[in-house]
């Protein structure tokens, strides 16, 4: 179930998704969630999955690695859509006893469903296909202008990199300690809500030491450097446009067009 998780982790590739800016990759990962929230027909999620195909398919990442962060979310997938199937008001499509299931609830289940699967594939993409060094650069460029405004954007930067970067290495230290804790006896997969609950103590007490140590040595190496904000500090690798990423907005900028026209027509 932990190696499902693939969430801030690298996948390491030449393609043309990882050869973009960071900060191409950022802005259409939030034109990708607007037009995902528009689509609210069948033709628009067709075109949703024609351009998720595509960018899939130029990311050279392979779908079932993907798919593997969806099995983390199955449950919460299904608890939602019960919640819109059964709460949803409208024409009845089926009665059993005193639960109706209606028309509008099984359009909003599936509508539910979709657009979280399609989110959390898409999203995935870009953390895939971009290293957290990558997105620190791509977003403290990106939000600069709140600067002028006194918003700590290099802090807020290095912070989400910080979060991403961890997510792999603490999901590795969860394995260790599971193996750690079975081979002395522990038992994982106990029936019953408390039961699973006490079988988790011994692996979160030592997770979360392990986590605040790792931070705290963070802290005193940052420190030891000299680390002191973004203020005046220089990039090993300064961001620069190509014509692939002017190429990519004009693409961005067609789907956004294409998405909304079609949720408008239908």
């Amino acid at each position: 179930m932990l190696k499902d998780i693939t969430l801030g982790q690298y996948y390491p590739v030449n393609s043309v998704i990882h050869r973009l800016d960071p900060r191409v990759k950022l802005l259409g990962t939030l034109v990708y969630i607007i037009c995902l929230f528009v689509a609210d027909h069948v033709a628009g999620f067709i075109f949703m999955t024609a351009v998720l195909a595509a960018v899939i398919l130029l990311s050279k990442v392979p779908f079932s690695y993907m798919v593997r962060g969806l099995k983390a979310i199955v449950m919460l997938l299904v608890i939602a859509a019960a919640f819109n199937l059964f709460l949803t008001p409208g024409e009845a499509a089926v009665t059993l006893w005193k639960i109706s299931i209606t028309w509008a609830g099984i359009r909003s289940a599936l509508l539910m469903v979709f657009r979280m699967t399609y989110l959390i594939i898409g999203t995935s993409i870009m953390t895939l296909t971009t290293t957290p060094n990558q997105l620190t650069d791509g977003l403290e460029k990106s939000l600069g202008v709140l600067n002028l405004v006194h918003v700590p954007v290099h802090e807020i930067a290095m912070m989400m990199s910080i979060a991403l970067r961890f997510i792999p290495i603490l999901i590795e230290e969860t394995d260790k300690i599971m193996k750690a804790q079975m081979a002395r006896g522990a038992d994982f997969e106990k029936k019953g809500l408390v039961n699973k609950a006490k079988a988790m103590v011994p692996l979160l007490v030592p997770l979360f030491v392990s986590a605040f140590r790792r931070a705290n040595d963070l802290a005193l190496a940052m420190e030891a450097r000299c680390y002191h904000g973004g203020a005046g500090r220089t990039k090993m690798k300064p961001l620069h446009y190509q014509k692939r990423d002017a190429v990519a907005y004009i693409l961005l900028a067609v789907v956004m067009i294409v998405s909304i026209a079609i949720a408008v027509v239908w």
